[in-house]
């Protein structure tokens, strides 16, 4: 899979009194756009919760730099930057693209697994770091070294 992109539809509840895209939406369209992905891969929410095993962000971080307008079209890349070898720990990135040309927004985001019965940070069972493995890497992708 060379690319991760995704179709979001503007609500009007997200809009800010300035009539362009609150900006805690674009944080909301990129968890949306992770457990999308997750999901496909068979990574379901019923399934984190069988292995009590759920993804965690350390950091999440947006770079804005085109305004979205309501009536603008919104589709969103996932993919990862940085990871451990165990897929323990990882980095990702979001672009976000409105009209088919114009960069909107940046998110990047850390992160890692947590055991959500004993609340640590924990290695992600086998089936979890192999389907996580399927994110596209991004061109500057890098190993983690610890």
């Amino acid at each position: 899979m060379n690319e991760y992109r995704k179709k979001v539809e503007i609500r009007w509840s997200d809009l800010d009194p300035n009539f362009h895209l609150r900006h805690s939406v674009y944080y909301d369209w990129g968890a949306f756009v992770r457990m999308s992905f997750l999901n496909e891969q068979g990574l379901t929410a019923s399934l984190m919760e069988e292995y009590h095993t759920g993804p965690i962000l350390f950091r999440e971080e947006a770079v804005f730099k085109r305004e979205i307008r309501f009536e603008d079209t919104i589709e969103i890349t996932l993919t990862i930057t940085k990871a451990r070898r165990d897929m323990a720990r990882w980095t990702m990135a979001h672009e976000i693209w409105k009209n088919g040309d114009t960069l909107c927004a940046l998110i990047t985001i850390d992160g890692a697994w947590l055991d959500t019965a004993k609340r640590k940070i924990t290695l992600p069972p086998a089936l979890f770091a192999e389907k996580f493995g399927n994110l596209p890497k991004a061109e500057n992708f890098e190993w983690l070294e610890k």
